[in-house]
């Protein structure tokens, strides 16, 4: 009985730790392939789910660039 428990126990600990695994890769992934230009910035602020305040030309490449430097283990990397 106490098996039964553990194993559901650990259930519920597995399924948040995946999700926010797969939450990471679409972050990392839709901010190199910007980088890469295969998105432009409106299409990865889409993806990212970014609040854009105002719609100025640089805007939206700058809140990409911002927020997509924080995900970047390595601080040469320019976006």
């Amino acid at each position: 009985m106490k098996y039964l428990f553990v194993v559901f126990y650990l259930s519920f600990l597995i399924n948040p730790a995946e999700a926010v695994t797969t939450k990471m890769f679409k972050v990392l992934d839709t901010c190199a392939r910007y980088r890469l230009g295969e998105i432009d910035a409106n299409e990865a602020i889409e993806k990212l789910k970014l609040k854009l305040t105002n719609s100025s030309t640089n805007q939206p490449k700058e809140l990409v660039r911002k927020y997509c430097s924080v995900f970047t283990p390595n601080e040469k990397i320019e976006f």
